[in-house]
């Protein structure tokens, strides 16, 4: 792909990413020319159908599903909301407990916790240092009244891999004690491009994406939702999307969100590769190099372009802030919550204390990002550091 150059470095493709020059040329003619709404009969509208179609069977291809069970959203805030909520009301009659982990994305803490007010019950399960979640802890946590299990495929923060499958298995044989069916949801949007997306070797009942964190556009998203799965829409209105998400389809951002999808699964390969050359480099400079510097999350089991550190004795931000005066885009957490002054809960879930947290910036990498842009990011980060340092009198760090 090419993205025009620049001596700015961008490290948090985990926020966002470009959108590639290819697809936007796709999305061009449904902006302008074929701008018909797909739910109108005559042939200006059927030309946009048909290119929503094509999108659907291209995520359906990645996703190895039905094309029925692909719903386009907004993002993955709400696939994540509509997979949460639309399930779990839809089964409300059948229990109540909702089974979750302390380090998802607020899409679905936010949405466990409204659920909570209305009645259900929820458990957020702990994770260990590394950030993962325990098998055995899962399958004690399922009881008889559990109607669903959403747990995130690689987390957003620190870039920790979760076994999916496996736990997938888990909750179908606790699922068979119990004869019940509890559906099993995960957020994929950080794993797109990245990890294996197939949703019959994930045994995954729901599964969220996003299109702008793999270089589509922004403000679309999908949601897999396998056929038989009990599901409450949650946005009313003309029973667009099978009647699952109403609403006039965009078609421009869906053309670009399967095209874009298709575009990173085609080049997988060498994504991770090149993503994983570059962590690995900046992983070992930054600790060897910079004292007091410890990675967050799991050393292996992360994704290929995650890099989250705390450097002791500094806080975050005024780190993020001279990166920034020098022209390197980094985040010190989830960019979902990048204005707030709490400590990142993903952090103090895996035992960071507060100021820990506070001293961790995380850079994640992408297609355009060179082993120059390391090598520079790597100096000026280890000389602000070390003033910052100088400045606040920390001992035992400098």
């Amino acid at each position: 792909m090419n993205i025009p150059n620049t001596e700015l470095i961008y490290f948090d493709h985990a926020a966002t990413t470009p959108l590639e020059p290819k697809v936007f040329e796709a999305m061009k003619p449904y902006f302008f020319d074929n701008y018909g709404n797909p739910a109108s009969l005559y042939t200006l509208a059927q030309q946009s159908r048909e290119a929503v179609d094509v999108a659907r069977d291209k995520v359906a291809s990645v996703l190895n599903c039905k094309t029925s069970e692909i719903v386009f959203t907004s993002g993955g805030t709400e696939s994540d909301n509509a997979a949460v909520k639309g399930t779990a009301v839809a089964l409300k009659n059948v229990g109540n407990h909702i089974l979750t982990t302390s380090i998802e994305h607020h899409a679905v803490l936010h949405s466990c916790q409204q659920l909570e007010q209305m009645g259900f019950n929820v458990t957020y399960l702990p994770v260990d240092e590394f950030g993962k979640v325990s098998l055995t802890d899962v399958e004690n946590a399922i009881t008889s009244k559990t109607i669903l299990v959403s747990i995130i495929m690689a987390n957003n923060e620190i870039g920790t891999i979760q076994r999916i499958s496996d736990i997938s298995k888990v909750i179908k044989q606790k699922a068979s004690f119990y004869n019940t069916t509890i559906p099993f949801h995960t957020d994929a949007v950080q794993a797109a491009g990245y990890l294996d997306l197939d949703v019959q070797k994930l045994g995954v009942d729901l599964l969220s994406l996003s299109a702008h964190k793999f270089y589509g556009p922004k403000g679309v998203g999908a949601l897999f939702i396998r056929r038989g799965i009990p599901f409450e829409p949650q946005q009313a209105g003309g029973g667009q999307e099978r009647e699952r998400r109403s609403g006039t389809l965009n078609v421009p951002g869906i053309v670009g969100l399967g095209y874009a999808l298709e575009l990173a699964e085609s080049r997988m390969d060498t994504s991770v590769a090149h993503c994983l050359d570059l962590r690995d480099k900046l992983i070992k400079e930054l600790i060897a190099n910079i004292p007091a510097t410890k990675l967050n999350g799991h050393p292996v089991d992360r994704l290929a372009n995650n890099v989250n550190v705390s450097f002791g004795g500094v806080d975050g931000e005024p780190i993020l802030l001279g990166m920034d005066f020098a022209g390197i885009f980094v985040s010190s957490g989830s960019a979902c919550s990048s204005s707030s002054l709490e400590p990142s809960h993903v952090l103090l879930s895996i035992g960071l204390n507060a100021e820990e947290a506070r001293g961790s910036l995380r850079f994640t990498l992408g297609l355009n990002n060179t082993d120059q842009e390391v090598e520079k990011t790597l100096k000026i980060l280890a000389d602000l550091v070390k003033k910052l340092r100088e400045m606040s009198f920390t001992p035992g760090v400098h």
